[in-house]
């Protein structure tokens, strides 16, 4: 089984130094990996990135990230995450990384995760579409695209067991508590349907803080919204088996 840490929304700001690396401590003890599901920084600024890559350096663990909406508000996003890259974070963003979990006499398996940062456009029955004013097309447009990065991304892993790491939510199930009226603006169908036939096994997301932890796309793969406000603590934990195990390879918190 392979073990993965996750959170998003952090939202680490020039007043955050030694406020998450704490959290960090032993964490090599519980888990083979730190997914982060965006939102690093409060406004996407450098010195944000700085604080952020500085906390996360502290993890014993790989760390692999996307950036969020808010990683994004200063447009400075590629600097944002060549600031994490330089402090050992890999940033996905329609591509994906390998983590070998363990050795060969220990049973050893490689980790998959495809990230992107995602976006709105909603969900079956009340989604957008790509007609009309071209504002609205480009909107759904960017949707499809990030969603078709995360499919390719993921059928391109040579793995074990694959995760999709983004930081909008693939499913509505998980936004459970917010207004139902913001949740084109918050998630897509679309990175659900990317999820499928992508083949993942577990999909994290972050973004939206007053939702829901546990949901699933149509497919049957366990969706948890890991924004730091919904899971209540620095980071939650999931066990996730190879497609091999003779176990069901769902994932469970711990």
């Amino acid at each position: 089984m392979i073990r993965i840490a996750a959170v998003g929304d952090i939202h680490l700001g020039t007043d955050s130094r030694g406020s998450f690396a704490p959290c960090l401590a032993g964490i090599g003890d519980l888990a083979d990996v730190l997914l982060v599901a965006g939102d690093l920084t409060q406004h996407g600024r450098v010195s944000e990135a700085e604080v952020a890559a500085a906390e996360l350096a502290a993890s014993e663990i790989p760390v692999i990230a996307v950036l969020g909406n808010h990683d994004h508000h200063s447009d400075r996003a590629d600097e944002v995450a060549a600031v994490l890259g330089q402090a050992g974070v890999e940033v996905l963003e329609g591509s994906a990384a390998l983590v070998r979990v363990g050795g060969p006499r220990a049973g050893g398996c490689r980790l998959g995760v495809a990230g992107v940062k995602g976006f709105g456009g909603g969900f079956a029955g009340a989604s957008g579409s790509d007609f009309g004013e071209p504002l609205m097309k480009a909107f759904v447009r960017h949707t499809k695209e990030v969603s078709a990065g995360l499919r390719t991304a993921l059928e391109s892993l040579e793995c074990d067991v694959r995760v999709a790491l983004t930081h909008y939510a693939p499913v509505p199930d998980t936004l459970a508590g917010e207004r139902p009226e913001i949740f084109p603006f918050l998630g897509s169908y679309h990175l659900a349907e990317a999820v499928d036939a992508g083949g993942a096994q577990l999909a994290l997301h972050g973004h939206a803080h007053g939702g829901t932890e546990r949901g699933r796309t149509a497919g049957g793969v366990p969706v948890r919204n890991v924004a730091r406000p919904v899971i209540g603590k620095a980071f939650a934990l999931y066990e996730v088996g190879a497609r091999l195990d003779p176990a069901p390879a769902v994932p469970a918190s711990v």
